[in-house]
């Protein structure tokens, strides 16, 4: 298979959201592009976007109204961040109100959405979803960008975050696998950064490039499989989108990181899908193990082990960002 032909796969009408991504994210065409319109008018209606919004009930959640993390990648909370994923915006009616459902089953302390447990903060989930409503076109609404300021009082003052760190203070501690900051400030636009959000994330992605996106601690083999949907996990292909897409693509830094993604490249110029989500880590389940009720169930795409049009795409977009 050419470049051509991997282009014109990812293309293809049957999946408007891959191909919607393609053209603007890959071939640079404007929204204005007749092609692009049509794509992104066809989200809602066909393909796994279409396939999300049909789960959806009509009171605006998925499987059932109560909370919005539960049941794990199989609740509301879940399938926004899909949605976001696939290109779908608050255009769509039925996209519009489930934002705003999701929005007022989760209120931050102090102003803001991702707050659970008396309206506390956690990293993975708060950063999550404001990365998934600048996706959906909520850029502008002023309870995500007092998200974003959350974000960047919480972080490390070096730069970075913790998972599981709650508190309004700053993060006492900081790992790779908390890239979710990054993530959201990767889909906000610069031009509305403020200083302290700008300079956050410059301390924040030295972070990640100082541990080359992968040495910390003896090797987690996860980080090293590529997953779709990203959920709040971490793997090489989500620290290259981020540090990418933030303007960092030239640092000599990401060289381990680019060497992998390349050697991933199947010799017909697509990639597979590893697994459609990392191993659980050992507490988690073992935790699991003790409540199968409980278990998480996945929420998932494309085969695992097979060409995923998604985990193309974005590889070929980051590596379009590097030249």
């Amino acid at each position: 298979m050419s470049d051509t032909q991997t282009i014109e796969w990812l293309l293809e009408e049957g999946q408007p959201s891959i191909r919607y991504l393609t053209l603007t994210q890959l071939l640079g065409r404007n929204e204005n592009d007749s092609d692009v319109r049509e794509a992104k008018a066809s989200i809602p209606k066909v393909g796994w976007a279409s396939e999300v919004l049909s789960r959806r009930d009509p009171g605006g959640w998925w499987v059932r109204d109560r909370g919005w993390l539960e049941p794990r990648f199989r609740g509301t909370h879940w399938n926004m961040l899909a949605l976001a994923d696939l290109g779908a915006t608050r255009t769509t009616p039925e996209v519009a109100r489930s934002s705003e459902y999701w929005m007022a089953k989760s209120p931050l302390v102090g102003g803001g959405v991702g707050g659970f447990g008396k309206g506390k903060g956690h990293h993975c989930y708060t950063a999550n979803m404001a990365r998934g409503l600048i996706r959906l076109g909520f850029e502008d609404d002023p309870r995500v960008r007092k998200t974003l300021e959350w974000i960047v009082r919480t972080a490390h003052p070096k730069g970075g975050w913790a998972c599981r760190f709650s508190t309004g203070g700053q993060s006492p501690s900081r790992t790779l696998d908390a890239w979710e900051g990054l993530g959201a400030f990767a889909a906000y636009p610069p031009a509305r950064w403020t200083p302290a959000m700008r300079e956050c994330v410059e301390r924040s992605a030295e972070y990640f490039l100082d541990h080359e996106l992968h040495v910390q601690g003896p090797r987690y083999e996860p980080w090293y499989r590529f997953h779709w949907p990203v959920h709040y996990y971490y793997d090489l292909l989500v620290g290259l989108d981020c540090l990418t897409a933030l303007g960092y693509g030239q640092d000599r830094r990401l060289g381990y990181a680019l060497g992998l993604l390349r050697k991933k490249q199947r010799p017909d110029g697509r990639w597979n899908l590893d697994t459609p989500q990392p191993d659980p880590d050992p507490e988690t389940a073992e935790w699991f193990a003790a409540h199968p009720e409980r278990r998480p169930e996945p929420l998932t795409f494309e085969v695992a082990g097979r060409p995923s049009k998604m985990i193309t795409l974005r590889a070929l977009t980051v590596l379009s960002r590097v030249g």
